[in-house]
């Protein structure tokens, strides 16, 4: 997502110079090559010394440790924002670790896919996506509008979304996804030590319904522990419908199954990309 928001800020003429910060340095090396930074930085002290804009791209379980080691060298009147999954509390911690005069904007782009690192970016990611910003108390509009302004100008269309609000949305139509997608791989791979091959025997369904469990690991153990009050919820609400699913083949009740699946089918094809 770091990459991506680089290489479109780059291809846009919106910035001046970037300077990027990893604890991977062949990630930087790389992030070079690709065009996604101009410079890179030995330390998140070091990336934010003299930037006008912050923003932290890396896992949710990072942010609170990057802002503390950074926070004593970003300049008066800073920008900082990201690009995370889950905002909620967090937004609030992250505000009380920055100084007065440094205001924080979180946002969250609707965009991407399951595959990630600077080989995964893309200049042209955004480009008639969705990107929600999700002002905490600390955020004035002058700040909110200068983020609005970034995302519009890579191609985003913007809306604004209370943090806790944003937590409790993305719980359902993007947390517990990839959730059941990871299940739904486990599942398969305990059966296949039953019957040898299974897996060989996935068609397109598995693979499409599957494709999301190809994410990063560390980024979704990180969005599942911060956001795992919602998360809860949203798979007791999952566990529901399944149970309600279970029960109607159980008792082979065709009727009912059919228009259930005709009710869940005429939601699905009502959705439109952001």
């Amino acid at each position: 997502m770091g990459g991506s928001l680089g290489l479109a800020v780059k291809r846009r003429r919106l910035v001046g110079e970037i300077v990027g910060y990893s604890p991977e340095p062949a990630a930087l090396t790389r992030a070079v090559r690709r065009g996604a930074i101009d410079r890179p930085a030995k330390t998140a002290a070091e990336a934010v010394r003299e930037a006008d804009l912050v923003v932290l791209a890396a896992p949710v379980g990072a942010f609170e440790p990057l802002v503390k080691e950074c926070a004593a060298s970003l300049k008066p009147g800073a920008l900082l924002t990201d690009v995370g999954s889950v905002k909620g509390a967090l937004v609030g911690r992250i505000e009380a670790l920055l100084p007065p005069q440094v205001v924080y904007v979180p946002a969250h782009p609707l965009a991407g896919g399951e595959q990630s690192g600077i080989e995964a970016s893309s200049a042209t990611l955004f480009d008639g996506s969705r990107c929600l910003i999700t002002p905490g108390a600390m955020a004035r509009p002058d700040a909110i509008r200068r983020v609005t302004r970034l995302w519009k100008g890579v191609g985003a269309t913007v809306s604004t979304l209370d943090p806790f609000e944003h937590d409790r949305y993305l719980a359902l139509v993007s947390h517990l996804p990839h959730l059941a997608a990871y299940a739904l791989v486990t599942c398969a791979l305990e059966a296949s030590g039953e019957a040898p091959g299974l897996l060989g025997f996935s068609a397109g369904g598995f693979r499409d319904f599957t494709r999301i469990a190809a994410s990063s690991p560390d980024m979704w153990r990180d969005i599942c522990l911060e956001n795992r009050a919602e998360i809860l919820r949203a798979l007791a609400r999952y566990q529901q419908a399944l149970e309600r699913y279970r029960r109607l083949i159980d008792a082979a009740d065709g009727a009912s199954l059919e228009q259930a699946f005709r009710d869940a089918r005429r939601v699905r094809n009502e959705l439109r990309p952001s």
